[in-house]
């Protein structure tokens, strides 16, 4: 392990102290924005709401610090608005091998490809990624590169978060302390686990050529459910690997009384099982402890789709967060709900298959398309039955019906898009993340 002399870590400190005492003064002497707008942005690109929740706590610190702060999503970031801005705080995540998520696709794609002059802005870039990928902080990376290419002044180094690491945060945290004056910042403590037990555990796929797929149902050691919304995920430790969760969508409601899992064991290469998976679906007695938190995952909750028609688009456990959101709507007497769902043979891998054709016939799914890749004579996919179906697609989304995606990032989220894209027309496609009414959480 590398150890730091704490002599040069001293100077270290001393040294970012003074640049950021630098730094605050220059925008003391900043101009004043326009009467009425806030001193500072802090926009944020987020996928799954991590961007989102460091962004709220961003705002909220310089807020302490007797400063004006907005936070923004950047899908309502146009070059106009940033020409006119002299402070922004930027915290992105990087999708993927590189890409910006969903909600940045237009300004990625429109904003950055123009050339303004940005010579009046003042900013920082809070990147997060995951390093295990090729293009580590891609786009958190092209933001400041671009950003810098059209002129405007950085206020310290981009800071680059490896998968929530704390001593990334904590920098971040610094820095903002010095911009914003002030040592009383707002906790940002995310919420501890608690102690959960397994109170069920079935496998759904018995005999598939896939790994096997567990329905795993937990429930609080001592006290009331924890509350959450269809949509959200929560974050399991395995006490093989307690410094590094894994992240699962609650596949139930919180009417049911529990908290249901779709969990696909994971093997490694030398036949070992996932840290998490393996212990969620074999070691994990009815005695054991399991370390779990809940985390709010806004982008993918119902909000103002609750009453929208819904086309939900998804593969293999992402069936789970698809199934929340259906239980939700159909709880709340919704029942415009159509659901596209592949896997792999329909003999061993039709998940949850009685509870959805029971739906079916109750009138309370409209629609269930199926795409079973190997029991035909070539692979057949959930976008293949999307292109099949580009009619009555069009007419779910001219109704207003809301999209929405779970399941792998390779293969089935990028093949959906493109079917999305060619049914609707990417513009239309950008239209609806724009509005909402577009939504994924893929991995």
């Amino acid at each position: 392990m590398m150890t730091i002399d704490p002599a040069r870590w001293a100077s270290a400190i001393t040294l970012l102290a003074a640049w950021g005492g630098l730094c605050a003064a220059m925008l003391r002497r900043a101009p004043r924005p326009a009467v009425g707008a806030a001193d500072w942005l802090v926009v944020y690109a987020s996928q799954t709401g991590n961007a989102d929740y460091l962004a709220q706590r961003t705002a909220a610190t310089l807020t302490t610090g007797g400063l004006s702060a907005r936070a923004m999503c950047i899908s309502a970031l146009d070059a106009d608005t940033l020409a006119k801005s002299t402070r922004a705080l930027f915290i992105v995540s990087t999708y993927g091998e590189g890409d910006s998520p969903d909600t940045a696709a237009r300004f990625a794609g429109l904003t950055m490809a123009a050339t303004p002059d940005l010579s009046q802005l003042h900013y920082a870039v809070l990147a997060l990624g995951d390093s295990s990928y090729t293009k580590y902080c891609g786009f958190g990376r092209a933001l400041d590169g671009w950003l810098s290419a059209r002129g405007a002044t950085a206020l310290f180094e981009r800071i680059d978060v490896d998968r929530g690491a704390d001593a990334a945060i904590a920098a971040w945290q610094h820095q903002l302390s010095h911009l914003a004056g002030t040592s009383d910042a707002p906790d940002w403590e995310a919420p501890s686990y608690g102690e959960w037990r397994i109170l069920e555990r079935t496998r759904l796929n018995p005999g598939s050529a896939g790994a096997p797929l567990y329905r795993i149902a937990l429930t609080p050691r001592e006290g009331a459910l924890t509350d959450w919304e269809a949509g959200d995920l929560v974050q399991v430790c395995a006490p093989s690997d307690p410094a590094q969760p894994r992240e699962y969508s609650i596949a139930s409601v919180p009417g049911e009384g529990r908290i249901d899992l779709l969990v696909r064991l994971q093997q490694h290469a030398d036949g070992t099982a996932g840290a998490a998976s393996g212990w969620l679906c074999l070691d994990a007695g009815v005695d054991a402890t399991i370390a779990l938190r809940i985390r709010t995952h806004a982008r993918f909750r119902l909000g103002a789709n609750a009453a929208r028609p819904m086309i939900l688009i998804g593969n293999g456990t992402g069936l789970a967060g698809l199934r929340a959101l259906l239980k939700a709507r159909i709880d709340a007497g919704v029942v415009e709900n159509w659901l596209v769902f592949g896997e792999r043979n329909a003999r061993h891998d039709f998940l949850l298959r009685e509870e959805l054709e029971g739906w079916v016939d109750g009138g309370k799914l409209a629609r269930l398309d199926l795409a079973f890749s190997r029991d035909g004579a070539g692979p057949r996919y959930v976008q293949h039955l999307l292109a099949e179906n580009a009619d009555e697609l069009r007419a779910w989304i001219a109704r207003g019906a809301a999209v929405y995606v779970c399941g792998s990032l390779q293969g089935m989220a990028s093949g959906v898009h493109a079917a999305l894209a060619e049914a609707l027309g990417i513009d239309a496609l950008d239209d609806l993340t724009n509005e909402g009414r577009y939504r994924r959480d893929v991995y």
